[in-house]
């Protein structure tokens, strides 16, 4: 792998991890380090959803806790 692709990727752990999870990026970062770009994006998409999904799961957690709290 490209070494200017290596630094943009140990610029942070999440982006190993992800990558790690998402193995079809080594081939692609391989061939086409330009693409690092496109990888960037996809992982700042994905951790755009992530984030939201857990925000949407928290609040009904407090949904459901309001609805037993107000039960009793």
């Amino acid at each position: 792998m490209n070494l200017d692709v290596q630094f943009k990727l140990n610029q942070s752990p999440n982006y190993i991890t992800y990558l790690r999870y998402n193995s079809h990026w080594y081939k692609i970062l391989m061939r086409n380090p330009e693409k690092i770009n496109d990888f960037i994006k996809e992982f700042k998409e994905f951790n755009r959803i992530q984030k939201q999904e857990k925000l949407k799961r928290t609040l009904e957690y407090i949904e459901f806790f309001q609805s037993v709290m107000s039960k009793v």
